[in-house]
């Protein structure tokens, strides 16, 4: 079925239904919680299967923190979208600004939420990878919006998972599992939906799925799909002027998340008097909307599964997916979040397209089984960004719309015309991604079990994002107006040569590749057959990151000519050959270029202030790329007193790559330099499980206490003191305690009745600053790191007499505490707690059902992620409630 909206949550692990897998070629077996007779309605849990280890197990056999979500459970909790699954899930959150923009956190194991501007290039490697069948989409600043069409199962591994799964797995791996073509005859189903929410638009969706063995060894499965989501937050009239800019504010101003503005962070200009300046208005009159932030899914998926031997087969599929949405999902608390009013001044638009081939090939060599996999992603983004609140932190904002006497007030004070701040940037980004992964497993009845092989990856991404100022103008003394067009450095990579589209201030054009290699493997050996066993993995892993491009501005172009005097060549920067050339700033000669073994006096001597020439001379050895090489490990002892109960003991390790920074070797006036290289950050994870089935398999109760222990934790900064780019550091470490369970009870006494929950508990805290700064603050708990979350749920289903109706009701809760968006306190906003509550109700008969469903039934605005790098709070709610009906059919 399908759903509309991201209100309610429901129990994590309920009875979720996995099919076997695609290997097997098996139908589904009949769960506890589909239509049946009376008779065949006996209570009782089913088993779920899952490939966590990559191999096909029963999750109480796997010691590993597991949840999934089988097909029948997506259906009845209509998940379909990002936000759907991962609100299933009390140790996951998710940050970031809507569809396509969001970013996984597990276990609370997150630092700060990207944006637009490190959406790509310049963000952090994700601490959670995210797959689709084999293959990882995890993508630098925002993950794919898969939309979860067909899908056989979603997996959520909680904690280090990097000897199996690699890189960006330090805090777990989301795994979207898709149904594959089926030999055994023909399938067909569609179903569709319509919703209303309260004050906002209506909302549509369809799909269908088709299977079909084309010969006995042939088989061909494809799935379509479109969800027309209606908006729900306005756009409401409002006025904004330079006047608000963060160069007229004061020192000890006090900021909306209560940090009051440091003597480093005043304004240039702040007490100035500004009778004199005549401040125009920006006016958004025009774009006032109800219901602006308007999204739509429409895709497709083909597959085909041809069997070529008795023990090989070979899987082949195709996907491309359109993501288009308009307005923004996130709404401003100064104007009351009742309402869900936002004020923006320029049209906020997205288009994210991708497609995705990937093939696997698996078979038997002996007693060995082989899988080989490969893919290949193309994502194409086009977005368009309000730029407005920069205002708020911009505090050379007014150099590029103001007359110069308000930039740079001479004896007489400010005076003269600031234009209208409607600022905007545009964001075009390209990313290809080629994966593979060798790998060979032995039989797992074994008492010696082993799973090794190789991988390797290329990513590369080419994003070019202009600022664009509509008012900027710039009047000399001497009444010249006018900036200039301005051109990327010479000699560095572009995607575009110039010039810049009119009003384009500043260009960020940069080409990012990472590339990865590793070689993995993990063993397990029975101590004791049946009671006691041991595991060891460990995983070579060889990553390096790099970037080409140009960071620059038509700062110092005032006068005439293009300057180049003001930016970064990364090109020339992170080239690694010992050599740099000086650009400069305002009224400096350019061009100079210095080599490894100048000193700090030779730059100096050329005509360098102390501070460039410093500068300089760090650049001369800035790195050709942030590389990474190492060795993790992993060990678990597993113990089975029972056939029904296990526990394990587990230590294991998790990392995350570097990256280059585009300001990297800026210098604060504090004597701070951003770091050329970010450092690789690390986990060492220490924890204790059980998976229980009591009762008579009756209930299973699952869950896990562990130590998270966090060297390097990287984050992302915005701090225009330092310089007006975002940048990273390996800002602290840190540690994390907790505890997670889910449940799923399902008596025999009550036939058809599943009562299913989850929780998490976690206590984190940074145990030390290793930047430079005063924002990070020794005994702050993590972002995204609420100490408790649950959630709830009841199914019951019952025949309705003689009719062969089965009719059902399912009421569901969740739970969230309160949480932070950021470590960095100028840039931290607290996210208060909330609790939600939905229900379906519907009925069954044969190939068809029709269900009702009700989200967000208190119309709570729960506060799910937010930001404030503009000093602006902009706060993500749910969606409001939400009323509507869905219907399937089934073949």
């Amino acid at each position: 079925m399908f759903k509309h909206c991201t209100g309610a949550s429901v129990g994590a692990l309920a009875i979720a239904i996995a099919t076997p897998v695609a290997a097997q070629n098996t139908p589904a077996q009949p769960t506890s919680t589909q239509a049946a007779p009376a008779q065949q309605r006996k209570g009782g849990l089913t088993e779920i299967v899952v490939t966590a280890t990559k191999r096909t197990e029963s999750l109480q056999d796997v010691a590993v923190s597991v949840n999934a979500l089988g097909t029948e459970e997506l259906e009845n909790l209509g998940v379909q979208t990002f936000d759907d699954y991962l609100e299933q899930l009390p140790n996951v959150t998710a940050g970031g600004g809507g569809p396509g923009q969001s970013t996984i956190y597990i276990r609370g194991l997150a630092s700060t939420t990207p944006n637009l501007t490190t959406a790509g290039v310049a963000g952090l490697a994700p601490n959670v990878a995210m797959y689709l069948d084999e293959q990882p989409l995890a993508q630098p600043g925002r993950n794919l919006d898969v939309y979860a069409a067909d899908l056989e199962r979603i997996e959520v591994l909680a904690g280090p998972q990097g000897t199996l799964f690699g890189a960006s797995s330090q805090a777990g791996v989301v795994r979207l599992i898709t149904n594959k073509p089926d030999l055994l005859g023909f399938d067909a189903a569609a179903k569709g939906g319509v919703s209303w929410t309260k004050n906002g638009e209506p909302s549509y969706n369809a799909e269908l799925m088709l299977n079909v063995p084309v010969t006995e060894t042939l088989a061909v499965r494809g799935v379509v799909y479109m969800d027309d989501q209606g908006g729900y937050i306005d756009n409401v009239k409002g006025t904004r002027s330079v006047a608000d800019s963060a160069r007229f504010r004061e020192e000890g101003a006090q900021r909306y998340n209560g940090v009051p503005v440091g003597a480093n962070r005043a304004g240039l200009q702040a007490g100035a008097d500004l009778s004199n300046v005549n401040f125009i208005e920006a006016d958004n009159t025009n774009l006032v909307e109800d219901n602006f932030n308007d999204t739509t899914y429409t895709g497709f998926r083909v597959s085909a599964l041809w069997e070529v031997a008795p023990d090989w087969q070979i899987t082949v599929s195709h996907a491309r997916q359109g993501l288009d949405s308009d307005g923004v999902f996130f709404a401003d608390p100064e104007l009351g979040l009742d309402d869900l009013e936002v004020q923006r001044f320029q049209p906020d638009r997205l288009e994210d397209n991708f497609s995705n081939t990937a093939w696997t090939v698996e078979g038997r060599l002996g007693m060995l089984d082989l899988v080989y996999t490969g893919a290949f992603t193309d994502r194409e983004t086009s977005q368009q960004v309000d730029y407005s609140d920069y205002l708020y932190v911009g505090q050379y904002l007014p150099y590029y719309i103001c007359d110069s006497s308000v930039s740079y007030p001479g004896d007489n004070g400010p005076m003269g015309t600031c234009q209208a701040p409607n600022l905007y940037v545009t964001s075009d980004s390209k990313t290809k991604q080629f994966t593979q992964e060798l790998r060979v497993s032995t039989p797992a009845e074994n008492r010696w079990r082993v799973t090794a092989g190789g991988f390797y990856s290329k990513l590369t991404l080419e994003e070019r994002n202009d600022f664009i100022y509509p008012g900027s103008q710039y009047v000399d003394l001497w009444g010249e107006t006018g900036f200039p067009e301005n051109f990327p450095f010479p000699g560095a990579w572009q995607s575009d040569p110039g010039p810049f589209p009119n009003g384009t201030n500043f260009r960020n054009d940069i080409k990012r590749s990472d590339e990865q290699f590793g070689i993995f493997g993990e063993a397990s050996y029975d101590l004791v057959p049946d009671l006691l066993s041991v595991t060891l993995g460990a995983r070579y892993y060889n990553v390096a990151v790099d970037l080409k491009g140009t960071a620059n501005s038509s700062f110092c172009n005032a006068g005439g000519t293009d300057a180049n005097a003001f930016g970064t060549n990364l090109s020339d920067l992170y080239d690694g050959d010992g050599e740099f050339t000086f650009i400069g700033s305002c009224g400096d000669t350019l061009g100079l270029t210095f080599n490894q073994g100048d000193s700090i006096q030779d730059i100096m001597d050329a005509g360098l202030t102390e501070g460039q020439a410093m500068q300089v001379f760090n650049a001369l050895s800035a790195p050709d790329k942030a590389k990474t090489e190492g060795v993790i490990f992993k060990g678990s002892l597993t113990f089975t007193p029972t056939e029904d109960v296990m526990f394990y003991a587990t230590y294991s390790e998790g990392f995350r790559p570097g990256l280059l920074n585009r300001p990297g070797g800026a210098v604060s006036p504090s004597g701070y330099m951003v770091p050329f290289e970010l450092q690789t950050d690390e986990v060492n994870n220490y924890e204790i499980g059980w998976k229980t089935e009591l009762f008579d398999r009756q209930l299973r109760f699952n869950g896990s206490a562990f130590y998270v222990d966090i060297s390097n934790l990287q984050t992302t900064i915005f701090d225009t003191s330092i310089v007006n780019l975002f940048f990273s550091d390996n800002a602290a470490d840190a540690r994390i305690l907790g505890v997670e369970g889910d449940f799923a009870f399902a008596p025999y006494a009550v036939p058809g009745l599943t009562v299913a929950g989850a929780f998490s508990v976690l206590d984190t805290k940074i145990t030390e600053v290793l930047t430079p700064t005063d924002d990070v603050t020794k005994g702050n708990s993590l972002a995204y790191a609420p100490s408790f979350q649950g959630n709830l749920r009841v199914r019951y289903e019952w025949d309705l007499g003689d009719t062969g109706l089965v009719a059902h009701v399912m009421p569901q809760m969740v739970h969230s505490g309160s949480k932070y968006t950021d470590i960095i306190n100028i840039n931290r906003l607290k996210l208060d707690s909330y609790t939600t509550f939905s229900m379906t109700a519907g009925v069954k008969k044969d190939d068809w059902s029709v269900e009702v469903f009700g989200e967000n039934l208190t119309d709570k605005r729960a506060q799910v992620s937010g930001n404030f790098y503009y000093d602006a709070p902009r706060i993500n709610t749910n969606r409001p409630l939400t009323v509507g009906v869905r219907v399937g059919w089934h073949y």
